[in-house]
């Protein structure tokens, strides 16, 4: 019987870490459950690593590097980073992208350290303001599992942990009021 070596693939996908001290969201089912992207792997490497190995921050990680900001975040200690999704950049004006991307010292890095605060914010102490590196405010509002960034930004997958960041995942990249 060769079937025997077949193993079922439904196996690997039925735990959600939906606990209140890990991960949540519905976008946390996108991080690879094993490997360079996974939690466990996010957790040991600094924050711009760990996004560069999570398939759902591709264009962030492209943004990031053009900035010249992969060090600067790689090296802060206990930020928190509202990391847009592919969907978030995919979703803005392809105009407002192009000249982002066409301006790496200038707008991009406005955008990119907009969307980065001191301190590791746990869940409980998301709610609030808080001062960004860029220079500006977020407001966060929500509870529980449920959190909106400038009242229009979900948190699609909230709490990741890496070596030096928690991230949380949005689903609108933020623009600083000019």
């Amino acid at each position: 019987d060769t079937s025997g070596t077949q193993t079922p693939a439904a196996s690997a996908t039925t735990e959600s870490p939906m606990a209140a001290s890990g991960p949540f969201g519905a976008a946390c089912s996108t991080v690879p459950a094993s490997g360079a992207g996974s939690l466990d792997a996010m957790a040991q490497d600094p924050v711009a690593t760990a996004a560069a190995n999570t398939p759902e921050l591709s264009t962030l990680v492209t943004a990031v590097t053009k900035a010249d900001l992969v060090d600067a975040l790689n090296t802060a200690q206990g930020i928190t980073v509202f990391a847009p999704t592919n969907d978030a950049f995919s979703a803005l004006p392809k105009p407002t992208l192009d000249k982002a991307l066409g301006d790496p010292k200038g707008l991009l890095t406005t955008v990119l350290t907009y969307h980065v605060v001191q301190g590791q914010l746990a869940p409980d102490q998301l709610a609030g303001s808080h001062k960004t590196l860029q220079g500006g405010t977020l407001e966060v509002s929500g509870s529980g599992e449920d959190f909106k960034v400038n009242g229009s930004s979900s948190v699609v997958c909230g709490n990741v942990k890496t070596a030096n960041a928690t991230v949380y995942l949005i689903d609108q990249v933020l623009l600083p009021k000019s």
